[in-house]
């Protein structure tokens, strides 16, 4: 994916290194450049992300028309919807069991939402992290079951609880809509829809939960259709839960390439209409007032729903989902809000530390970092194993130690399986509880063990000790700041949406010189610079998050000697008028 060092930048000013996008993507962008009739950059910005001639409306303007599949392809799908139509037509309860995450928060919302259209009862129930951990457990199925429900429906868990479904043989059927990776064969219950299931063929490995859940629905009315079910009454519109696809996707971190890039490109369009009161509510505590995009999925409105899960009431960010007046979801909204700031200030008293032990551990040539502590909060340490995992360019594992047990979760980096790692551990013996996917892991592990766990994780992701220290950036190219204007901006803007699997491209502003800088925002933690080229041409930059250090120097420094930048050219609309934006990330001495 990458080659030679970017300008000859080996160390940035923020310790990283730059790489060129490697592949032939000049030679085959200049011809698609010629066939499509656009400008050469854009035709190596489409070559570098491996589309060709014939795929380039699909990629510019991805429909699920053209890229739905057939629901019948994932397998038990065809059992699930007709299980799911028998409920509807026989006015059954149903009882909807979530994860406590978005993707939870998101599926749950989705199929309680459509199977009251559809005129069931519902009843739904998010586990408490701390009291009841990850996944379905017996207490709240038969919970549900003893409130009427005859279908009990899991959604973003469920792949491998074959002991909690045991107990519920007379009381109820059971549905999983998941996507988690399998061990092993399915729990014996009337379906298990995840295509990730080793039996599944259907090719569909990087939907999230909601996604597969939407499918679901999707085959669920085909199934009332076909028995008559809408003969006489409207059909319900499937395309406006579509933000709730796209929201889940982005949070999730699945790579935003095919379905899932139609799944987001539609869903940010039924998003910017505001028509769920929730997530309306959330964009305006977020204070978010232009269209929506992954970037504000991920950093504004995701980790608000996730805070109610870490450490608040597990269903909060589901309630918020499901509120139809606006005034009780801006109440949501705002207590989620308050939470999250609660939330921020949880980790950062564990962020220090885990940091400190981190470094640690690098410098001893570890190439998994396991951070295990007393008192470090069960909801936060993922966040914490996230920023170590940034910061050190290894698998990260971070947990929090109650009574001798260590519960805590994984995050790791592009090209090492964290969740086979972890799968492989508890069945070795190590862990009480683990598993994931190959970016993510959740564990629970006896303290005395922890050593034991570090040792096998060291050995079966042994590769990952020949990283770099950092992540390198991957730039797309040289662009000359008197070329960097709106029109160009909005052309770079058509690849969207970006996100994992379709990164935004990075581009460098080669000799550039700081003539004017002043810093703005709340507490001055934003610097706006006007910079100038060496062939002319002046454009505005912004670096965010603008604390003490070499970056925030350099640009502070106006008539100072040349810097290369690196960042994001982005339009950005003000009044009516469009003008480009240049988003710093990182610089070097020219």
């Amino acid at each position: 994916m990458i080659d030679e060092h970017a300008l000859g930048v080996q160390e940035s000013l923020t310790g990283r290194r730059w790489v060129w996008r490697a592949g032939d993507a000049e030679r085959v962008g200049q011809g698609l450049a010629q066939t499509l009739g656009v400008p050469e950059l854009m035709g190596r910005m489409l070559a570098a992300r491996g589309v060709g001639a014939d795929h380039v409306a699909d990629f510019l303007d991805p429909t699920l028309r053209a890229m739905l599949p057939d629901p019948s392809s994932i397998i038990d799908m065809d059992v699930a919807a007709v299980r799911m139509a028998d409920a509807v037509v026989h006015g059954e309860c149903v009882g909807v069991f979530g994860d406590y995450d978005v993707d939870g928060a998101c599926s749950t919302a989705m199929l309680v939402t459509l199977l009251r259209q559809l005129g069931c009862e519902v009843v739904h129930h998010v586990p408490d992290r701390l009291l009841e951990g990850y996944g379905p457990n017996s207490n709240a199925l038969r919970g549900m079951a003893e409130r009427g429900a005859r279908l009990l429906i899991c959604v973003d868990c469920g792949t491998g609880a074959h002991a909690a479904f045991a107990p519920l043989h007379n009381m109820a059927d059971v549905l999983v809509f998941d996507h988690h990776k399998a061990e092993g064969p399915p729990a014996q219950i009337r379906a298990t829809v995840n295509p990730n299931r080793l039996d599944c063929s259907s090719g569909l490995h990087t939907l999230c939960a909601t996604a597969v859940a939407f499918i679901g629905c999707i085959a669920l009315v085909r199934e009332l259709r076909r028995r008559g079910f809408f003969n006489g009454r409207a059909e319900p519109d499937l395309r406006e839960m579509l933000d709730l696809v796209a929201l889940a996707t982005v949070c999730d971190v699945m790579p935003l390439t095919g379905l899932n890039r139609a799944f987001v490109t539609q869903g940010l369009r039924v998003m910017a209409r505001r028509s769920r009161p929730g997530i309306a509510a959330l964009l305006d505590v977020a204070k978010l007032t232009e269209a929506p995009t992954p970037m504000h999925c991920g950093f504004a409105l995701g980790p608000r729903i996730n805070a109610s899960g870490r450490i608040a009431e597990s269903d909060m960010g589901l309630r918020l989902l499901l509120s139809e007046d606006p005034d009780a979801a801006a109440a949501l909204a705002q207590t989620l809000n308050d939470v999250n700031r609660q939330r921020q200030a949880v980790e950062a008293a564990i962020m220090g530390d885990a940091m400190a032990q981190a470094q640690i551990q690098v410098e001893a040539g570890h190439s998994v970092i396991l951070l295990a502590q007393e008192g470090w909060h069960p909801g936060v340490v993922g966040i914490v194993a996230g920023r170590v995992k940034e910061k050190f360019n290894r698998p990260a594992l971070v947990a929090g130690i109650t009574a001798g047990l260590a519960k805590g979760s994984g995050r790791s980096v592009p090209g090492v399986d964290l969740g086979a790692a972890v799968i492989a551990a508890r069945q070795t013996g190590l862990l009480a509880t683990g598993g994931g996917h190959a970016m993510a892991a959740g564990f629970s592990a006896p303290q005395s063990a922890l050593a034991a766990l570090h040792e096998f994780l060291n050995e079966r992701l042994v590769s990952a000790a020949d990283l770099p220290s950092t992540e390198a950036l991957t730039l797309e190219g040289v662009l000359a700041v008197g070329a960097a204007d709106a029109r160009l901006a909005q052309m770079v803007a058509k690849l969207g949406p970006f996100g994992t699997g379709n990164a935004e491209p990075l581009f460098v502003l080669p000799r550039a010189r700081v003539v004017k800088t002043d810093r703005i925002g709340k507490d001055g933690n934003t610097i706006r610079a006007m910079v100038e080229g060496e062939g002319g041409g002046r454009l505005k930059v912004l670096l965010f998050r603008a604390k003490d250090g070499p970056l925030a120097e350099a640009l502070s420094r106006a008539g100072a000697a040349p810097l290369h930048l690196v960042g994001y050219l982005r339009a950005e609309s003000w009044q009516g008028r469009v003008s480009a934006g240049f988003f710093v990330t990182d610089a070097a001495p020219a």
